[in-house]
């Protein structure tokens, strides 16, 4: 009796646990064919592509296209592969969640994907899609904005003020970061992953570390993973402060705004008393963190939590009990729970469209296995939900610092690493602030890193941006873009 595909998926598979390494050896060999065949299958059953690469094959030409899958039912990961000599058949038709990983395929290495339906590469293309009609005329804003922030260049086909469609190129901050990784580790390779995307510090770093202690067989000691763990919540905390902060600047609501600005600089200030950076760099490090805290300064974080927490409560209590504010929220710039599924939506995006996705509660690693934060999602998809998502979390993640500071394990904070396995891949996934972080590291026969991939959230959650603006009023921009809050270089590296 034949199986089912979703047997037949999973039993071509490796299934491999979060912060987890295997050896290349053991990852199933499929055929093109079979690889596309269980991709789809394993997807359709509710799997997501966590990342979708190529690397140069082991030997000859071609390369080997490696996915991995993320299989929150099982609380797994499914780890694929496939040799390919020229080409592959695309599945983005099937599969539209994988049409930016195709493409980058296709951009990196040389490989064609017959079958996809616009496949120019994910940087450095001035190709545009072009909507023809009589009135309908282009918008094009950037890359050069106004501001201290990133370049970036969207591309609005209008019909007077509706946008029909929205383009998004991006690369200009492209600085070859996966390259740099590559032959490591080294020294520089825990500063490349702290400045991958530069408010997300913690999350980063985190990836990469565990990626590391999973070649080398260790583990960070409990204390440590508490710490991190403070040290991601506080910089998720930032974060979302933050952009509610600027999302009441959007509309004009002064006093959230100005609020939400200090109440931000007082959470950064708290990741300083940690490792003396606003931002949490050089506190994180392979085999642990790099300072500890004592009775001193747990009780001054602790103080600093519980005001930080009742002025936060004031600032965003107003945002949802003001009219005018809501009025300009709700309903701007919406996302269906099912084109949210389809396109692979990650982190608060795919949670403010009903979706309970959380790698802390369904994929967890280090101290979040003995630990939960409760997921926090609304229903709606639109503005208002993106910032409502960000209310809970705040709140959640304050609540999960305090029981944290009150009950930090004792005992060191590093471990001394040895070299890493060879011929071996790790994977280690975080859920960062703005969603899951996918670190994926490949070693040679040496035990030198010869793939480093990494999917920032950023890379699946763009695309969501541009359908939420379809429909709208081209003004509608500033709102809808604060609401998501992508980063450009987390999607460029």
């Amino acid at each position: 009796m034949k199986g089912t595909a979703k047997d037949n998926a999973k039993s071509a598979s490796l299934l491999l646990h979060n912060g987890g390494s295997v050896p290349v050896s053991r990852i199933p060999a499929l055929s093109a064919d079979q690889l596309k065949e269980q991709i789809l299958a394993a997807v359709g059953d509710g799997a997501e592509i966590g990342a979708f690469f190529a690397r140069p094959a082991a030997a000859g030409s071609g390369a080997q296209l490696v996915g991995i899958l993320l299989d929150r039912a099982q609380g797994a990961l499914q780890v694929l592969s496939a040799r390919v000599t020229d080409s592959w058949p695309s599945i983005t038709p099937e599969c539209p969640a994988a049409h930016l990983f195709e493409r980058e395929i296709a951009e990196q290495s040389g490989i064609a994907v017959p079958g996809h339906p616009w496949l120019k590469p994910v940087r450095f293309d001035p190709q545009f899609f072009q909507v023809q009609g009589e009135e309908v005329h282009e918008v094009a804003v950037g890359p050069v904005h106004a501001g201290v922030i990133e370049p970036g260049h969207f591309r609005f086909q209008c019909h007077g003020e509706t946008v029909l469609h929205l383009e998004i190129s991006l690369g200009y901050q492209h600085r070859g970061v996966e390259s740099g990784l590559e032959r490591g580790p080294d020294a520089r390779s825990i500063h490349l992953a702290e400045t991958l995307a530069g408010d997300t510090t913690i999350g980063h770093a985190t990836a990469s570390c565990e990626a590391m202690e999973a070649l080398c067989g260790r583990e960070a000691p409990p204390r440590a993973q508490a710490l991190r763990a403070v040290a991601l919540e506080l910089e998720r905390i930032a974060n979302h402060v933050g952009d509610l902060g600027a999302l009441a600047g959007d509309v004009g609501f002064l006093p959230t705004s100005s609020w939400c600005g200090r109440i931000r600089g007082d959470v950064l200030n708290m990741s300083a008393l940690l490792c003396g950076s606003r931002f949490g760099r050089g506190l994180v490090r392979p085999g642990g963190v790099a300072f500890d805290v004592d009775d001193q300064l747990l009780g001054q974080l602790k103080e600093r939590i519980s005001s930080s927490l009742r002025d936060a409560t004031g600032a965003c209590e107003l945002l949802w009990t003001t009219p005018s504010v809501l009025a300009r929220f709700e309903g701007t710039g919406a996302i269906s729970q099912e084109t949210a599924r389809e396109i692979g939506l990650t982190g608060l995006a795919a949670r403010a469209c009903g979706i309970e996705r959380d790698i802390r509660s369904d994929l967890p690693a280090g101290i979040w296995r003995f630990t939960q934060v409760p997921v926090s999602t609304w229903r709606t998809g639109d503005v208002f939900a993106r910032a409502y998502v960000r209310w809970l979390e705040v709140q959640r993640s304050f609540a999960f610092i305090q029981d944290q500071l009150g009950a930090l394990p004792p005992g060191d904070i590093r471990v001394g690493l040895p070299r890493p396995s060879r011929s071996a891949l790790a994977v280690s996934l975080v859920e960062g602030w703005r969603g899951a972080i996918c670190h994926a590291v490949i070693t040679d026969s040496e035990g030198r890193v010869s793939r480093y991939k990494v999917v920032d959230p950023s890379f699946h959650n763009w695309f969501g941006l541009a359908l939420a603006m379809r429909g709208q009023p081209v003004s509608d921009f500033p709102l809808c873009n604060k609401s998501f809050n992508l980063s450009y270089c987390g999607h460029d590296l």
